[in-house]
């Protein structure tokens, strides 16, 4: 009796690929400007100062990088360690909402130590003019922390053998096609899971 096809949308690749996809895109938010800053000394306007999201939320950078390494490495994790890199990626995103969070709340003070890098003043006036990129990457956090769950629901249906199963499974019929546990022709993640369990993918 075979067993019931895992659903689509609960497929590795699927889940690793946009998981990676939203934390790449929340680094990316921090390689532009956040905030645009025209100081102001002595009534005399300076130059405009452009504050990028890795200067104003530098807790961002270090967070979509462990959102992009937690994706990577629950492709080849255990059952109860993608329990741990789901936990760790849903912190991740809460983190880049956070750091975003506070940068729209508080701008000035965001910008204040790129300021005053670039001016030698600190706390003098200046004008401030928010981008779209800190709500965009509030928007990549909370998406994270979806993602986060899709990865525990999803990977309730990703089978986990230990290489001992090998010999058994070699020694099944081999098909016209190799494919996938869900039916699904084998990606590069499941000939990398396979190869992981000492299996020829092949």
């Amino acid at each position: 009796m075979s067993s019931r096809p895992a659903p689509r949308w609960s497929r590795k690749a699927l889940v690793v690929l946009i998981t990676v996809l939203i934390a790449v895109a929340a680094f990316g938010t921090t390689t532009q400007s956040w905030i645009n800053v025209i100081p102001a000394s002595d009534g005399v306007r300076m130059p405009e100062i452009h504050v990028p999201g890795s200067k104003a939320a530098t807790a961002v950078t270090a967070l979509a990088v462990v959102g992009v390494a937690g994706a990577i490495a629950s492709s080849i994790a255990g059952r109860i360690a993608r329990w741990v890199i789901a936990a760790a990626i849903a912190l991740a995103g809460a983190g880049i909402v956070a750091a975003g969070s506070t940068v729209l709340s508080d701008p000035k003070a965001a910008a204040q130590g790129e300021i005053a890098r670039q001016t030698g003043v600190s706390n003098g006036p200046a004008q401030l003019a928010l981008t779209a990129f800190p709500s965009l990457a509030v928007v990549a956090g909370g998406l994270l922390v979806l993602c986060a769950l899709w990865l525990i629901l999803a990977s309730r249906h990703w089978v986990t053998r230990s290489k001992y199963d090998a010999g058994t499974r070699r020694s099944a019929a081999v098909a016209p096609v190799d494919e996938a546990d869900d039916g699904e022709p084998l990606d590069a993640i499941d000939s990398w899971d396979r190869l992981s369990r000492g299996e020829d993918p092949s």
